[in-house]
Parts: structure tokens; sequence; C-alpha cells
């Protein structure tokens, strides 16, 4: 689905949402690979680092005290409690500094985030990614692994309200297949076709 009809390589900020386990770090992680120069911001959490993630290159881990303190200086672009649990947020200056630099700038963020974002940001473009399907997202869920039961029913609570709400958004991208998704993420962001490499 498509509401927004410019796709042109003007630099805007994208912001990329979608529910838990859909592959939003895989297809951020595609389009960088692709395309180094697209910036791709990284969010502070309050929530321990899971097995691999490293700090500074996945999320910057903080205490709650230093996420109160951020908040309080007003650092965030947007901010929020993710499945009700840990909070999340993105800084606000590395973003206004890409976006200044004349860099593409991408976020992947939640649905709360993804609100703010709006209210600050009107003329950002904004993709929704989706599963295929309601069980295919929980057969990834499940096999990420990352999650016990009670953290598992948690995020798929939280699936549920974020799926219903995809028409917000200017575009929606099902990610069937992690490449195609990215492709046509790529042609929403106006990324040259001739500089990313084929997959």
């Amino acid at each position: 689905m498509d509401r927004s009809s410019d796709t042109t390589s003007s630099v805007r900020l994208t912001v990329l949402a979608g529910p838990t386990a859909v592959g939003k770090g895989t297809v951020s992680a595609d389009v960088r690979e692709r395309y180094p120069d697209v910036w791709l911001s990284i969010s502070t959490t309050t929530r321990p680092a899971r097995p691999g993630e490293v700090p500074g290159v996945h999320y910057d881990f903080v205490t709650p005290e230093e996420f109160d303190q951020m908040v309080a200086r007003g650092d965030f672009l947007e901010w929020a409690v993710v499945h009700g649990r840990h909070r999340y947020g993105t800084p606000r200056g590395p973003v206004l500094e890409r976006l200044a630099a004349g860099r593409p700038a991408l976020l992947e963020i939640d649905l709360a985030g993804a609100r703010q974002v709006r209210e600050a940001m009107p003329d950002a473009r904004f993709v929704f990614l989706a599963p295929p399907s309601w069980e295919e997202l929980v057969h990834r869920l499940v096999g990420r692994g990352t999650e016990d039961e009670a953290e598992r029913e948690r995020r798929l609570a939280t699936a549920r309200i974020e799926l219903a709400a995809a028409d917000e958004f200017d575009h929606v991208i099902v990610n069937d297949q992690v490449h195609r998704a990215t492709d046509e993420l790529i042609a929403v962001m106006g990324l040259p076709t001739s500089q990313g490499t084929a997959r």
C-alpha cells in the first residue's frame, strides 16, 4: 500500500516500524549493507543486552536512571515503554545532524515511537513492515528463541495492537522475503538503484 507519491531522492527521514519479530532489524541491516551512506539510528534502551548484541552497535544500553536524565534534558526525538517493561528512545541530536549534512537517515522503531516522530517531524516517510500472516509472525518470534513464554505473550499482545495501526502509515511493506522487502523500502526511500548491490 502506498499513500504517498513522493519517492524522490530528496533527503528525508524514513521511519520503519512494525510488530515484534517482523524483521525490521534484518531489513534495515540489508539496506545498510547495500547503501553504506544510509545512516541507521541506534536506539537507547533500558533493557539488558541479548547474547551477541554489541553496545553502541545494536543499541546504547543505559540504566533506568540514565534514561530518566535523558528524558528530562529533552534528548529524545521519541521514547516509549515497549511491551510494558523496558524503555526505548531515539536520541534527537544525531538524527538532526545527519539530515542537516544531507545524509539519508533511517529510524527502526515501534508504533508508539513512530507516532511521536510524526508529531515532531511530519515530513518524514513512515513505513510499516508487516508479516505475511499472523501465523508466520508467531513462528518467527518462537523460532528466535530470545524470550521466555511470558515475554512472548507480552510481545504478541503488543503485536496485535500494532498490526491494527498499519493504515496510519504512508507505505506498508510485507516482509515475505527479506531482499524483496528491502528492494521495496529502497524504492520508497528514493535511493538510486544503481548504487545498491543487486541481490
